[in-house]
């Protein structure tokens, strides 16, 4: 019924459109629209694109420009265009960067990373899967959760971890059956990559059975779904897991069905099938057909394929040396091992001067079999060696992740240390005693209106503090909103109006979706008012934000007090001095350097002693680099 539903809503959809005069509704129709044939009719989908891009190049508008590169990079990925789908998803980047909320920019850095990981970009695709985890600790989603999951289990499958591969795919297939239903049909093609993914691993593990079961479960979800853009890959590999169990007949149903399938364009893929029914036919003692079929695969196999090209060479050699025909075997083993050269395949080279030295015995020609034995065990050793190197890097590689990963875990912890230590200095006794005291006089005095009012302000103050105590990361206006009220509880309680203050934003800052971590700025205000004004008269506080970089917020917390040197002197002779001093600034200057480690800065705190043309103190400047994040509205 849900699949009726689905195909009803998109007959709507399309009838709609084509009625559709309005150039923004027919881009909104076309977006859904694409959206669906992403999965089931690709060439529908690109023709839909098409439409879509002559309009935007006419009428440009941010967010369907975006919806059309990200959608085309998907697309792109799906037909193996990956250079193609990187720099679709590289416009895209570029966009998000100013618009686009927080849940866009994790699906883009999840599905980014598919390609990159399809293109040997493994760093990149690490660094893209970090950014999406760390906007996921923010901003949890389930569904995205569990397809970051399954691309950092394939990224597991690629340095060869198949252990934690493993554990990684199944946690996501596990994530994303515990969603609510019905599944998106993205659900459903990330379901099909987590078998697949298993697929393999199961296969190089030599466990067929369990590939082979892997690869079907895939097959099946795009078949009760139609997804069929990479069915021809899907029925490949049923047919590779059926034919290392020795099941010929089931093995050739599946390059059969690999080889029908339109909708999947990869023409590599429908070779490889040409080349496996080939093969069978060999076997088969079908030589002419055999044949025809690597015929075939060869025209369908790109000019530099060289590995396929040298592997089917090396079968047209086996059987002309099968039908006693020397010459042409010769002239292909010949053909299969420059292929082999021009790409160093030293596992291919031992394979074909084996077969060979194989062929030169059995002609009882023991010189020339002995020299390509020889060289067999030349390439054989070449190979080993280059397995070796290859675990050497795989090893080295695993070892930085993890080890990234504990001074990750490591930072996050002192991070957190930090922040219940900041939290117990935050508030200091001498300000809640104070600020209760000058309430209370305000009751005692009669003047009830005060004392509500400003009753009211504390007793929020206190209710934020322990409220954001708990969160990692609180926006700018929040922020700045409890600053104030610290401000002025100050201000009015215990200072009875010796200072004023004064708050500025830069006006490119979004302060409502720019997040920074919690009790960062306070402990500098306190010091302010405590080192910088208690003695005087009259004083200003300005407290400034601006942005530093795309990535750092730049926090000024400025006083016109008796400067730090004064209050040193100071603090020699008062002995409540000490008392006053605020552990709150060192701990949030540690926070900071852990945060920014975190994030490779190398700026944090930065204090200025201000000074007159005299040189006298005139005040203090602490300037502050705060890492942020985006949070959603």
């Amino acid at each position: 019924m849900e699949a009726v539903r689905k195909i009803s809503d998109v007959r709507r959809l399309e009838a709609q459109l084509e009625r559709q005069k309005d150039i923004h509704q027919r881009l909104h129709l076309m977006d859904q629209l694409i959206g669906h044939y992403a999965f089931t009719k690709v060439h529908r989908a690109q023709s839909l694109l098409q439409e879509q891009a002559r309009i935007l190049k006419q009428q440009p508008d941010p967010d369907f420009q975006l919806s059309f590169h990200l959608h085309t990079a998907f697309i792109e990925n799906q037909l193996y265009n990956f250079l193609l789908a990187e720099i679709h998803f590289k416009q895209a980047l570029n966009i998000l960067e100013e618009r686009g909320d927080v849940k866009q920019q994790t699906e883009m850095y999840i599905d980014y990373a598919g390609t990159l990981i399809n293109i040997d970009k493994l760093e990149l695709a690490t660094t893209m899967l970090d950014k999406a985890g760390k906007l996921l600790e923010v901003f949890p989603d389930p569904r995205l959760l569990a397809r970051l999951t399954c691309r950092e289990g394939f990224l597991n499958l690629h340095y060869s971890n198949y252990a934690k591969a493993i554990e990684l795919l199944l946690e996501a297939d596990k994530g994303i059956n515990a969603l609510p239903k019905p599944l998106l049909k993205k659900d459903y093609y990330f379901l099909t990559l987590i078998q697949s993914g298993m697929g393999a691993i199961y296969g190089r593990n030599n466990d067929s059975h369990k590939s082979v079961r892997a690869y079907l479960k895939a097959v099946n979800v795009c078949e009760s779904i139609g997804m069929r853009t990479r069915m021809s890959w899907h029925y490949l590999n049923v047919g590779n897991g059926y034919m290392a169990l020795g099941d010929t007949d089931s093995a050739e149903e599946y390059f059969r069905k690999a080889i029908r399938i339109t909708d999947d364009i990869s023409r590599s893929t429908r070779a490889s099938a040409y080349a496996n029914l080939g093969n069978l036919a060999f076997k088969n003692q079908d030589y002419e057909r055999a044949l025809s079929l690597y015929h075939k695969a060869e025209k369908l196999y790109g000019e530099g394929d060289h590995r396929n090209f040298s592997i089917i060479e090396n079968w047209k050699a086996q059987l002309y040396a099968t039908l006693d025909k020397g010459s042409k075997a010769e002239k292909h083993f010949k053909k299969a091992l420059r292929h082999a050269k021009e790409i160093n395949d030293y596992k291919q080279l031992a394979t074909i001067c084996k077969n060979i030295a194989r062929y030169y015995a059995n002609l009882e020609e023991y010189e020339q079999a002995y020299q390509y034995q020889l060289r067999h065990d030349e390439m054989d050793e070449l190979y080993r060696e280059e397995v070796n190197r290859r675990m050497l890097m795989e090893l080295e590689v695993k070892y930085e992740a993890e080890k990234k990963k504990q001074e990750a875990e490591l930072l996050r912890l002192q991070s957190t240390g930090l922040q219940l230590k900041a939290l117990r200095a935050q508030m200091n006794p001498h300000f809640m005693y104070n600020a209760l005291n000058s309430i209370q006089h305000y009751i005692t005095s009669n003047d009830v209106n005060a004392a509500a009012r400003y009753l009211a302000k504390f007793a929020k103050l206190m209710r934020q503090s322990l409220d954001y105590s708990d969160m990692e990361i609180i926006s700018l206006e929040k922020e700045v909103q409890f600053l104030e009220d610290y401000l002025y509880i100050n201000q009015k309680l215990r200072f009875d109006n010796q200072f004023t203050y004064e708050v500025k934003l830069d006006e490119e800052l979004e302060e409502d979706i720019m997040g920074i971590p919690t009790m960062i700025i306070q402990p500098y205000i306190e010091n302010a008012i405590e080192h910088g004004l208690r003695q005087r008269k009259k004083g200003k506080i300005l407290l400034q934000f601006e942005l530093y970089d795309d990535n750092t917020l730049l926090c000024v917390v400025a006083d016109d007090g008796i400067g730090r040197s004064k209050a040193r002197e100071l603090q020699l002779d008062d002995p409540q001095f000490p008392e006053h001093e605020s552990k709150g600034t060192y701990i949030t200057q540690k926070r900071l350097e852990i945060l920014n480690k975190s994030k490779r800065k190398g700026v944090y705190v930065k204090t200025i002693d201000l000074k007159d043309d005299g040189g006298r103190a005139k005040g203090t400047r602490v300037e502050l680099l705060i890492p942020i994040e985006t949070i959603q509205k």
